[in-house]
């Protein structure tokens, strides 16, 4: 599992999207944003953000370091708003924590010019991943010390929302992602990234899920079956054909 932390501390909610994640300090003097079990996604966003961000590293993209925050409601106690009051009493236990990555900007491509390998490296990763959500409109990247930082993974791999429909030829729609003007380099990042993604690796990212994030899930007999479900997702899709490579990169 992820380094387990304990909170001591909420700072502030981040006012974006619908799942209220919040500033939280910890007792190894970290500084994390914390996505919580108990908002409404579920915790199968938390699963989402785990395994996107490791594996997005052993790619040899930036992701801000993960942990699992341990959380007592009671550090909320002076928090105004009752649905973050509400939120932090649904949460108590394990959440995801996010390495807080100060005076990072967002990424604008009118500032940053991208790097044309890194465009087609990360549309190519998303593709992978099912992430629908790095669009010009939210491109969920950070600039921080010149480089460039991927975060929120919580949209990708949708298809655990109903295991029946799990494709993994899904075509994916590059129309409005954020690198998809950039990414003329494809069919490089298509020679060389399928190689890295491997069972051994892939064993290796979903074990760092709780098991309790796993639990329960309707039509598999637990945690392991559900592990070998993504491992033989992403395995499909990364060896196979590639038909879902959008047609706006090739």
């Amino acid at each position: 599992m992820l380094e387990l932390v304990t909170a001591t501390r909420y700072v502030t909610p981040l006012r974006e999207g619908g799942s209220l994640p919040g500033v939280v300090e910890a007792d190894d003097l970290g500084t994390y944003v914390v996505k919580f079990r108990g908002a409404g996604q579920g915790r199968r966003v938390l699963v989402a953000e785990i395994i996107c961000a490791e594996l997005a590293r052993r790619f040899g993209l930036r992701t801000p370091d993960l942990r699992i925050v341990d959380l007592d409601p009671r550090i909320g106690a002076r928090e105004p708003d009752p649905e973050i009051q509400e939120l932090l009493k649904a949460s108590e236990g394990h959440n995801l924590g996010v390495d807080f990555l100060p005076g990072a900007l967002g990424f604008d491509p009118l500032a940053w010019s991208p790097d044309r390998a890194f465009a087609s490296r990360l549309l190519w990763f998303d593709a992978l991943i099912h992430n629908v959500d790095r669009s010009w409109r939210n491109p969920n990247l950070l600039v921080w010390h010149g480089d460039t930082w991927l975060i929120d993974h919580g949209a990708a791999l949708w298809f655990h929302h109903n295991w029946r429909t799990a494709d993994p030829q899904r075509p994916f729609d590059a129309r409005d992602h954020i690198m998809a003007p950039y990414a003329e380099r494809i069919e490089e990042a298509d020679a060389e990234l399928p190689g890295l993604v491997t069972e051994d690796v892939l064993r290796e990212v979903t074990a760092l899920v709780p098991d309790e994030w796993l639990e329960d899930e309707p039509g598999f007999a637990g945690p392991a079956a559900v592990r070998d479900a993504y491992i033989e997702h992403l395995l499909a899709r990364a060896h196979g054909p590639r038909a879902w490579l959008p047609e706006v990169a090739r």
